[in-house]
């Protein structure tokens, strides 16, 4: 792309407004060491900032202004520390996915030098339907899937549909093609047989289209302890909501810490950058906070756009970016979470240091 990327940039709250500016330099210095046009970034507010400015945690001009960037990177949200009736609300992570339809969560879980990791091999990507399942969030269109009809009752609905589940099988298929050519299924078929067993059975289905790949199902409790044992054994796991969102802070954790897990929510024509950890106000503005997952996630977004607009120089970013995160951490310069001592400030400085050696 001649012209460069136009990204946004939002900050969100916690850890946020530390960990998404450190991105945004990474993402610059690999940038410009792939020969790319420097990246247009918009910086867009969401959060409490947002509550103040707007009066809501993702207000319409934000919104609207991400209609015309390709891509964001999305900082964490505070939504349990909004003032009513924020805090019951859509968080804003929630509202810009329903209006953008990112249907895909891609999250890998891979081990590097440095991290120290109970599973030292492991390499996968957990690709979590984004839209239904048992998020009550996310299982409507309006209101919620969840509800009381008396006060002593709640109820809620998981919501499975065949057109979401082949969406989401293909991407797991097409990842797996470009990796090493296993899917595993993950479902709970055994006792939600009618959901889950849906989402098992469109996936095999789908799974015929792609006769080079490898596949097979594990229950859901199973997976979470064949990931502890033999979490290296594992390449594409395909699941629904609350499945995937469990397994890949299990598997984050299992490849050093949730600070190096990076993720990506995508549809057909938008993608967003979004670390898997959330907002740590506990550390907030004390300068400690790991970017890494910011910066991974940052990777993954100039991944899909090279993929998207056949842009070599971003995809040679992407991976500049990456090598530069791994380089740093094996390297030594570690942040506390990785039993390091470099503050935010330093450990993005080894980043870009590192990119710069290429």
């Amino acid at each position: 792309m001649t012209t460069g990327l136009r990204l946004a940039a939002l900050r969100g709250d916690g850890i946020g407004p530390e960990i998404v500016p450190a991105a945004v330099r990474a993402a610059d210095a690999a940038a410009a060491a792939a020969g790319m046009a420097p990246i247009r970034w918009l910086d867009l507010p969401i959060g409490q900032d947002a509550i103040d400015e707007y009066g809501s945690a993702a207000p319409e001009p934000t919104l609207a202004a991400l209609e015309d960037v390709d891509g964001w990177i999305l900082g964490p949200h505070d939504s349990a520390a909004y003032p009513e009736p924020h805090r019951s609300a859509l968080n804003s992570s929630g509202t810009i996915r329903k209006r953008f339809d990112l249907f895909s969560n891609i999250r890998p879980a891979k081990a590097f030098a440095g991290a120290a990791a109970v599973v030292p091999d492991m390499d996968l990507v957990i690709v979590r339907e984004n839209t239904q399942g048992f998020y009550a969030d996310r299982s409507t269109f309006a209101g919620t899937g969840e509800f009381m009809p008396t006060s002593d009752t709640a109820i809620a609905m998981c919501i499975v549909t065949r057109d979401a589940v082949e969406r989401i099988a293909r991407e797991a298929f097409a990842l797996a093609r470009s990796r090493n050519g296993r899917v595993s299924i993950v479902h709970k078929a055994n006792v939600l047989k009618l959901t889950t067993g849906l989402f098992r059975d469109v996936c095999f289905e789908v799974g015929l289209d792609f006769p080079d790949v490898e596949v097979d199902d594990f229950h859901i409790d199973a997976m979470a302890a064949h990931l502890v044992r033999r979490g290296g054994e594992f390449d594409v796991i395909c699941t629904e909501n609350m499945f995937g969102d469990i397994l890949s802070d299990l598997a984050g954790e299992l490849a050093g810490s949730l600070g190096i897990s990076p993720s990506l929510n995508a549809s057909a024509s938008r993608a967003m950058a979004q670390a898997s950890h959330g907002s740590a106000p506990d550390i907030a503005g004390q300068g400690i906070a790991n970017p890494t997952a910011m910066m991974l996630s940052t990777a993954m977004l100039l991944r899909w756009l090279a993929g998207r607009h056949g842009d070599e120089r971003a995809a040679d970013a992407a991976a500049r970016l990456e090598a530069g995160v791994e380089a740093a951490v094996a390297a030594g310069t570690r942040t506390v979470d990785l039993g390091g001592t470099a503050s935010t400030i330093e450990f993005t400085a080894a980043v870009v240091a590192a990119i710069g050696r290429g």
